[in-house]
């Protein structure tokens, strides 16, 4: 997957560049056909690079010049699914990171050619394909820390949140470096460190064994807080579409729901990956959401930016990713929408948000009771 000494990984291959302009190289690994990788820090982006037989980061020096062994990378599967404890790098985002457990998710890919006719308009008021979901495979894995600084101007660390079930109605848990990856966005590495990624979940989540492939099991522990939340970790539909080479993937995700003034109120986040798959660079400028509730509203939002920022989206930096939430007063609905994106001549174009489903399924899930361990 990786190509030579220094190169630049794009959105399919590689690691992209991390803040502070920093590249991820590749260098020749310890058998033939084999490759590692080299992640300098920030203050080391003008050190030289010299071929390893690892994957290498930086030892925690003031100087930041130099590496130390990471990992060996591993050949990336194309059938089947990684086990609970791989190690990997996000192709995309360039973090390492460890694969906590899949799930197989319904992927809606609106850029597949469908022999179904088009609809003139549905439910909602606006034209949409009739797209058959075909199962894919995703992660619940743990972003390392280290990591997380470069990747922050791209991609929110706080990927998961959910309402617990205390007496403070308001209440919202935050699981800061969590985040869901796709199978294709693995880069897979093995290594000898018993503690490869710094989070905080690390050791209470899983064990070393050096007698497994991968070397590190699930704890009791992780098993228990997979069966305890999966209502709110589980992914089920995941919806994709793509126009004029800007990709949007949203996934949804039920939160629960709230008493408040003699109704109910359920929520639901949202993740949303934005990809530029064109070398052109363009930037988020404006959002334009339409929101239909099964109670039978259609609200409209309008604002700047998302989450407070107007991403560009370039081909060193081709993605951003952030996550979101929204209310209705019945257990479902949908959203759909678009962005406006500028060129740099000044022109702008919409981008499609594809339409998703928001369902409560109220009669199997209760909100979770908080996190302990």
């Amino acid at each position: 997957v990786p190509g030579q000494v220094g190169a630049q990984w794009g959105p399919l291959g590689g690691c992209g560049v991390p803040e502070g302009g920093t590249r991820w190289g590749a260098v020749p690994g310890p058998a033939p056909g084999a490759w590692c990788c080299v992640l300098p820090g920030p203050e080391a982006a003008s050190a030289p690079v010299h071929p390893r037989n690892s994957l290498s980061a930086p030892r925690n020096r003031p100087e930041g010049k130099v590496l130390e062994t990471v990992g060996v990378f591993e050949a990336p599967k194309q059938h089947g699914k990684y086990e609970t404890g791989q190690l990997f790098l996000h192709s995309v985002f360039g973090y390492r990171g460890i694969v906590l457990f899949p799930w197989q998710a319904r992927l809606y890919d609106r850029d597949v050619a469908s022999p179904v006719t088009e609809k003139s308009e549905n439910a909602a008021g606006h034209g949409s394909k009739e797209v058959k979901g075909k199962t894919h495979t995703y992660y619940q894995v743990l972003i390392d820390a280290r990591d997380c600084p470069h990747i922050s101007q791209r991609s929110q660390t706080e990927a998961v949140t959910f309402l617990a079930n205390h007496d403070d109605s308001r209440a919202l848990y935050a699981i800061p470096g969590l985040d869901y990856v796709s199978h294709e966005d693995i880069l897979p590495y093995s290594s000898t460190d018993q503690v490869p990624i710094q989070h905080e979940l690390f050791e209470r989540f899983l064990m070393y064994d050096q007698t497994k492939v991968p070397p590190f099991v699930a704890r009791d522990t992780l098993c228990a807080w997979q069966e305890k939340n999966h209502p709110w970790l589980e992914l089920s539909d995941v919806h994709r579409e793509t126009t004029e080479n800007i990709r949007v993937t949203v996934i949804p995700f039920y939160m629960g729901m709230r008493e408040a003034q003699n109704s109910h109120v359920y929520w639901w986040r949202y993740c949303i990956r934005l990809e530029n798959l064109d070398s052109e660079v363009v930037q988020l400028r404006e959002r334009h959401w339409r929101i239909f509730s099964l109670s039978g509203t259609l609200e409209t939002v309008r604002g700047r930016g998302v989450v407070g920022r107007e991403p560009v989206l370039s081909k060193e930096q081709p993605a951003f990713q952030y996550s979101s939430h929204v209310s209705l007063q019945a257990s479902s609905g949908h959203m759909w929408g678009t962005f406006r994106f500028e060129r740099p001549d000044g022109s702008h174009f919409d981008v499609r948000i594809p339409p998703f489903s928001l369902e409560s399924n109220k009669d199997e899930k209760t909100p979770p009771s908080g996190l302990h361990w």
